[in-house]
């Protein structure tokens, strides 16, 4: 079985930060180089590269394009999203060299477009982004860069993507994202029993090696790296070796 190590990047006026469980005033600046960060993460021999455009996801805008652009020429295969609404959305995307799109808000809000695109596009260019946090029991899904919240769950979603045929699952868990309090490994269970036929790649709150070791056996097919590797807590190498 496949396992995949991403190093993620997110973007905000050209600089790669990080968001304390998503909120935008509560950012830590780590470079104004986001390529340079892109190539020492594939020199170190990460193949996947996971880029957030944060101010697309919550203006609508594919305001970081130009970024995600010139690290896509760089060779590695990227998926990146923030910002993606309508079919012009993922054809830029396509264009830059992104190799899957990453869809969200509209994933929740727009399901039928979205199972549009699966179908005209392949489940391999697309990976559904259904970030959740739990209230009253349920797990909700927050939208626009997690500012609103919709009133479908990842219990209704997850399995209705599954049969419409789509592949490639990101779920962070809001609460955990950007906290260096590992994986909710509840939850990756959970979606292995839920939507068994999703690749799901963990997200928010890895902190050692030993979480990515855990969110393998819980099930999740892929890690996204934030913080931790920002911070040096560990490296790409070390990461991939797990």
């Amino acid at each position: 079985m496949t396992f995949t190590v991403i190093p993620a990047i997110d973007l905000r006026d050209g600089c790669v930060v990080r968001l304390k469980q998503g909120d935008y005033a509560q950012q830590t600046t780590y470079s104004d180089d986001p390529r340079a960060v892109a190539r020492r993460y594939a020199e170190a021999g990460a193949r996947w590269l996971h880029l957030v455009d944060l101010d697309g996801a919550r203006s609508g805008k594919l305001d970081n394009l130009a970024a995600i652009e010139a690290i896509a020429k760089d060779g590695m295969q990227v998926q990146a999203g923030g910002g993606v609404r309508e079919d012009a959305d993922l054809r830029r995307l396509f264009d830059a060299g992104v190799t899957r799109v990453v869809v969200g808000s509209v994933a929740i809000r727009d399901p039928d477009r979205v199972a549009g695109w699966l179908r005209e596009h392949g489940a391999e260019r697309l990976t559904l982004a259904l970030d959740t946090r739990r209230i009253d029991g349920r797990w909700s899904l927050p939208s626009a860069g997690w500012t609103e919240t919709e009133a479908r769950t990842l219990d209704e979603l997850a399995p209705w993507y599954a049969a419409q045929g789509a592949r490639h699952l990101l779920c962070t868990d809001i609460d955990r994202d950007g906290m260096l309090a590992g994986f909710n490994l509840d939850l990756y269970r959970h979606l292995a029993e839920t939507a068994p036929s999703l690749a799901v790649q963990a997200s928010g709150g890895v902190r050692s090696l030993d979480d990515i070791r855990a969110a393998r056996e819980a099930g999740a097919r892929g890690v996204i790296l934030g913080r931790a590797l920002l911070e040096g807590r560990f490296d790409v190498a070390e990461a991939l070796a797990c």
